[in-house]
């Protein structure tokens, strides 16, 4: 099976220079490296050989600490142009920097959801020729997974497990184990073989999805003692969206003198204001307790169980799409693409 790379930058390729770790890994002979392997007859999950493999390397290639949703776009716009019907590759894999792996992983899987090809992300913790670095393993596990038949849509895999693109956040900056998915079971495990498990429903998808656009969305965590005052200075001039994250299931300081004021004046403004938790595990309820509530009555809406990687992509697609206000406060709960229960 045709599987096309496409290497974004990120910690798996660097090398050190003067000025820290920058791109420059020759990555293309090293993958020919890697694939070029003895090959057990008859073996099943073992991935593809070094002739069933293409690279291609964006430009410039980048630390993913600097990536925007152009970046983003520019990884969706490449496995368009090259998937062309009957003569493009049957699969993916993306090689991405990790600290926003989980950013473009969430961002793709809403742009591509009538793409028939699986589109595998994956990184590294070690860039690749460190000793013991990941970046085999990981590259490997994504080779396989992209070719095994049993993956569509966008997933990540890192760390010995393949999970829902959109299902994904980063939890370590040094365990190879770095990126977890909270609210949904992985959807394979290495081993031998390796086990596969449901995926989520694949949601309702969107046809025809216009570009990424760099969007004006804040991010703002609630904390003890927090007043109205700092809340709306924070919210001034106001943007399009707001990604409030409170406690527990959605829980907020209620009784502060004004603070739910300041979110129902955004929201009369025409700002979406979404509540997410600040928990690892945790759906949003925003009604079941009081201070909760509070939120619904000044306009607010929940997250359900999204992570911020997958609600904050959501939120700029969706504004990319031409939604504001109440049209976008009422898209955020659309299972777009498995993104949420």
């Amino acid at each position: 099976m045709h599987v096309h790379v496409i290497y974004t930058g990120g910690t798996i390729g660097m090398v050190d220079s003067p000025r820290g770790l920058v791109p420059g890994a020759d990555l293309e002979g090293w993958l020919t490296r890697l694939l070029d392997r003895p090959r057990t007859p008859g073996a099943s999950q073992g991935g593809p050989g070094p002739d069933d493999v293409t690279l291609t390397s964006l430009d410039p290639l980048i630390d993913s600490s600097n990536a925007t949703p152009a970046s983003w776009q520019q990884v969706i716009d490449t496995v368009r142009a090259l998937a062309a019907p009957g003569t493009g590759p049957a699969a993916f894999v993306v090689l991405h920097g990790t600290d926003t792996l989980a950013y473009t992983a969430a961002a793709a899987s809403y742009a591509l959801t009538d793409l028939p090809h699986p589109v595998v992300l994956t990184g590294s913790q070690l860039p690749l020729g460190v000793l013991g670095s990941d970046a085999a393993g990981n590259v490997t596990g994504a080779l396989v997974a992209a070719t095994s038949g049993r993956v569509g849509g966008v997933s990540l895999f890192f760390g010995h497990r393949l999970l829902a693109g959109n299902r994904a956040t980063k939890t370590s900056s040094w365990a190879y184990d770095g990126f977890d998915s909270p609210a949904t079971p992985p959807l394979a495990r290495v081993g031998a073989p390796w086990r596969w498990y449901p995926a989520p429903p694949a949601g309702t998808g969107w046809p025809d999805p216009r570009p990424y656009a760099r969007q004006d969305v804040v991010v703002l965590d609630l904390v003890p003692g927090i007043t109205a005052r700092r809340l709306e200075a924070l919210l001034t001039p106001l943007p399009d969206a707001v990604v409030l994250r409170a406690f527990g299931v959605g829980n907020a300081p209620g009784a502060e003198p004004g603070l739910t004021r300041v979110v129902k004046e955004a929201v009369e403004a025409g700002t979406a204001v979404v509540v997410a938790s600040q928990c690892h595990e945790a759906r949003v309820r925003l009604g079941h307790y009081e201070t909760g509530e509070v939120l619904t009555r000044a306009g607010a809406v929940g997250a359900g169980d999204m992570t911020l990687e997958a609600l904050y992509t959501k939120i700029v697609f969706l504004l990319s799409q031409g939604l504001r206000g109440a049209g976008l406060s009422d898209a955020v709960g659309r299972d777009i693409a498995g993104e949420v229960t």
